[in-house]
């Protein structure tokens, strides 16, 4: 059913919950979960603008009631800096499709193998194409671990808040505005995971990697700033930056050097903030694979020896270590490899 009016929402969940003041409490969780948690998730997506709105706030507060809760990843991946954890490598799912059942979906098999910690995701140029605002997106993914009896910190990723080249290069502060009016939209829906990409603004011509890197590092750091500024009291986004394009050439020590020890002083420069929890690399792969002409997925090389020298010179300047986009399409023989070299978070999109 589609509904019109909060009111009529209301009535149909009757028995499951209780709205006291701008608090929601659970008075049968089994209910709930059998049929009102769908309602609640349907209204969030397809209800009249107002039912949206409210059918999106009760889910937030059941979650919140319930310990179905965004959290952010900060804290976990600046331990595996400090060597706390590892042999380990954090799944960030893009689910973009069917984002409630999808979400459900992970978080059964989450249980049933008793995994630790995992990250759903969606990136800026997804939430146009598949028409997902964040405030919808957290809902779908709150919704889900509620139906499905996962409470416990829920990670929400903003995957590739990108700064599109082409508008940088003839409206640079239009094209960072657009990223921070995402920004200012995701933070306050638990998008407390986001993924910087200022990567777009690389140039290659200059001599100096400082140079090349100009333009990542110090929008960057602007960005990390913006984020802290705006970021909940008590919560520290978890923060990736992000030194090579994916798809483009294979990332380097030298570049990833030159992209952290410059974006830590213009950071320090505006002020005192936490940094990065993370960097993301080039090692081989791109977005969707390479489809050859018979339409099968070609079978790259990824260059995990590159990925374990990265992802310790990462750890050096102080984050969890390095991010490698572009995973779901590689050969599932490969996938016991990133533990093993210490990939310290892989995207799951295409072929997941």
């Amino acid at each position: 059913m589609i509904y019109e009016s909060t009111y009529e929402l209301r009535q149909d969940l009757k028995g499951s919950v209780v709205v006291k003041g701008d608090r929601v409490e659970v008075v049968d969780l089994a209910k709930l979960q059998a049929h009102g948690i769908d309602l609640l998730a349907r209204s969030a997506t397809f209800g009249a603008d107002a039912v949206k709105a409210y059918a999106r706030w009760m889910i937030w507060e059941i979650g919140q009631a319930l310990g179905a809760r965004p959290a952010s990843i900060h804290e976990f991946y600046i331990a595996r800096a400090r060597n706390e954890w590892k042999d380990a490598t954090v799944p960030a799912m893009n689910i973009r499709f069917t984002a409630y059942d999808t979400v459900r979906a992970a978080l059964r098999a989450a249980k049933k193998t008793n995994a630790g910690a995992l990250i759903f995701e969606i990136a800026r140029s997804e939430m146009s194409y598949c028409e997902l605002p964040p405030a919808e997106y957290s809902a779908m993914v709150i919704a889900a671990a509620i139906k499905e009896g996962y409470f416990h910190p829920l990670f929400i990723q903003g995957d590739h808040f990108q700064v599109k080249a082409a508008k940088y290069k003839t409206d640079p502060e239009g094209a960072i505005k657009e990223v921070k009016d995402l920004i200012k939209e995701a933070i306050p829906a638990g998008f407390w995971n986001i993924d910087i990409d200022t990567s777009t603004l690389v140039t290659l011509e200059p001599a100096s990697l400082e140079e090349q890197q100009y333009h990542n590092f110090t929008r960057s750091a602007e960005i990390t700033k913006y984020i802290r500024d705006l970021e909940p009291a008590g919560v520290t986004i978890s923060l990736g930056g992000e030194i090579g394009e994916v798809g483009e050439k294979n990332s380097t020590p030298e570049e990833l050097d030159a992209y952290i020890e410059n974006y830590n002083k213009a950071l320090a420069a505006l002020g005192d903030y936490a940094g990065l929890s993370k960097i993301s690399v080039q090692t081989g792969t791109s977005h969707g694979g390479i489809v050859l002409p018979d339409g099968s997925i070609a079978k790259v090389a990824v260059d995990f020896d590159t990925l374990a020298v990265l992802g310790q010179r990462a750890r050096e300047h102080g984050a969890g270590g390095a991010v490698q986009h572009g995973a779901s399409t590689l050969p599932e023989d490969y996938f016991n490899k990133f533990p093993e070299v210490q990939t310290l978070e892989i995207h799951l999109a295409t072929g997941f």
